[in-house]
């Protein structure tokens, strides 16, 4: 018995994908595209720059799917897709702050927690969880960026609008903070 595209999950998507199945690419557009440009508005509020780091995030996606096709989670294939998001993310910002020469990014601090960060919560301790609610926003913005989305501090930098001195500073007091109230 053949399974429908809609059975599959991401992973065996990417996969058929890397093969040149382009229906399995429009689904895998059509499932994920949603939560990714939900993720990106989180980080920035042009709707310009977020369309166009869709369609590039996409693009790349449809040509280099075979180099991430061996992985069979779906987590992965996820992680993989916000990986390239977030880098084509970081160049929109690198290339406007280049042309402009002024901050580039507006924060829009979200009122409900992403699903991800609800998933990262359920699978953490819940002191740890305690402690990284206690944290002030700006603190929590920066380990955000630089620990879930995986972004070195001159990428944190350009995507949250602020010096890298600034990021460092904050991400050092992040770690002192949850090291005092998980001591």
């Amino acid at each position: 018995m053949r399974r429908t595209l809609e059975s599959l999950d991401e992973g065996e998507l990417l996969r058929l994908t890397a093969r040149g199945d382009r229906r399995a690419f429009d689904e895998l557009y059509r499932r994920t595209a949603p939560w990714l440009a939900v993720r990106l508005r989180r980080r920035c509020a042009d709707e310009d720059v977020v369309a166009d780091v869709l369609q590039e995030t996409y693009l790349a996606v449809w040509r280099s799917a075979g180099g991430q096709a061996h992985s069979s989670a779906q987590g992965s294939a996820l992680g993989w897709l916000w990986t390239i998001a977030a880098h084509r993310l970081v160049d929109a910002f690198r290339s406007r702050a280049r042309r402009s020469r002024v901050p580039v990014v507006e924060t829009v601090e979200s009122v409900a927690p992403a699903a991800e960060e609800e998933v990262m919560a359920g699978r953490i301790d819940a002191d740890l969880e305690r402690a990284l609610l206690a944290l002030p926003p700006e603190l929590r913005q920066v380990l955000r960026a630089m620990v879930l989305d995986g972004l070195t501090v001159r990428e944190t930098s350009l995507l949250l609008g602020m010096p890298e001195g600034t990021v460092k500073t904050r991400a050092r007091r992040a770690r002192i903070a949850l090291r005092e109230a998980l001591s």
